[in-house]
């Protein structure tokens, strides 16, 4: 090998090392791999008439196909509760200390646009929908005689299980650390559960499955380990 081709070969490497790091310093790098917790308000429509407000927490692990294409799988542990035995026209009123597994895809704007030209698109790119199935646990305590109507009895499950699938709107803000890379992500989110069967309350009645809302805000952190790069530059 002659001395000029040993030198071109060296230049060659600096200047694709050099390549490579600036790219991550322009924001193409992220982790792949999050984890979070948060907390929620819940409300549940089903067979009580009066909703209630009630809290629950969540834990989630999270897999960043890219910075905007997300799969996660979440805890959720908490309290559901509806209804007033001494005003509600049926006398129905129910807690449900419950648990949930979530498994969900997530989808952000940022994979489908052209950010880079506009400020708005920009802000938009963080916004996301997400869909999934869920799987819960129903621990009920229910009253099924009302005291308002004499001998009106509603049946139902004091411990169920049942499948839901959530639909998910929401929006993540990222924080970067020094290289540029989405390394916190504040996420504030409205999600509709649908549940595959009538037991979420403890009453089976009605004509309708049960439903329940939540409005989530959490935090996630990413986790080292698997730090790779995007096609586009992520930080504007």
């Amino acid at each position: 090998m002659t001395r000029a081709t040993l030198r071109a070969l060296i230049l060659t490497t600096v200047i694709c090392f050099s390549s490579l790091i600036s790219k991550a310093q322009l924001g193409y790098d992220y982790n792949q791999f999050d984890v979070g917790f948060g907390g929620s308000a819940d409300q549940v429509y089903g067979d009580a008439e009066t909703i209630k407000v009630t809290p629950s927490v969540h834990f989630n692990l999270n897999y960043n196909q890219t910075p905007f294409i997300n799969y996660l799988l979440d805890i959720n542990v908490g309290k559901l509760e509806g209804g007033n035995e001494l005003k509600d026209s049926s006398g129905r009123q129910f807690s449900n200390s419950f648990t949930a597994i979530t498994f969900r895809m997530q989808l952000q704007a940022g994979e489908l646009i052209d950010y880079s030209q506009s400020p708005f698109a920009n802000a938009f790119k963080n916004l996301y929908v997400s869909t999934g199935l869920g799987y819960i646990v129903n621990k009920v305590t229910a009253n099924r005689y009302s005291l308002l109507i004499p001998d009106f009895y509603t049946p139902g499950e004091d411990n169920s299980t049942e499948l839901f699938v959530p639909f998910r709107i929401g929006y993540e803000f990222k924080l970067f650390n020094q290289l540029n890379e989405p390394s916190v992500k504040i996420d504030l989110a409205y999600q509709y559960n649908l549940v595959l069967g009538d037991e979420l309350d403890g009453y089976a009645a009605g004509k309708s499955n049960d439903k329940f809302t939540q409005i989530c805000l959490g935090i996630k952190f990413a986790i080292g380990g698997g730090v790779t790069s995007y096609r586009k530059q992520i930080y504007y």
